[in-house]
């Protein structure tokens, strides 16, 4: 049982899923703007344009304030998002070790400038004899 939960917790915390799960969640949020749009601004101007509709100016104060709660909405879901995924991000980074830089395996010969491997004593493009060579 120990082996499963483990296993579907690397599953649910893995990146793909956490990203698949955020853009659902801002998909959502966002579908909130785009209806709030077509309801409160695009279906009125149609209406006013056909003749179907006459609006008042609270009319227009109250499509532009319901759109406004909608963008607010997304913001603070995007906000909360953020949150919630830095905060798992620094959680799951806690108990990895950081990777040491590898030893470099080349060096760059003084003469030609070009990458050479780190143990060479002549350069293969330019056939010098290495400084660090002579001296050892």
């Amino acid at each position: 049982m120990k082996k499963f939960l483990k296993e579907f917790k690397e599953f649910a915390l893995r990146g793909n899923v956490m990203d698949m799960a955020v853009g659902i969640i801002i998909g959502g949020a966002f579908s909130g703007i785009v209806t709030s749009l077509t309801d409160n601004f695009i279906n009125p101007i149609l209406n006013a344009i056909t003749g179907g509709a006459v609006y008042t100016k609270a009319d227009v104060l109250g499509f532009v304030s319901a759109f406004l709660s909608s963008v607010v909405n997304f913001i603070i879901m995007a906000f909360i998002l953020f949150c919630l995924m830095r905060a798992i991000n620094k959680l799951m980074s806690l108990g990895k070790k950081k990777e040491e830089p590898a030893a470099p395996t080349t060096k760059i010969c003084p003469y030609c400038k070009s990458e050479i491997p780190i143990d060479a004593t002549r350069c293969a493009h330019c056939t010098s004899v290495l400084e660090e060579a002579k001296q050892q």
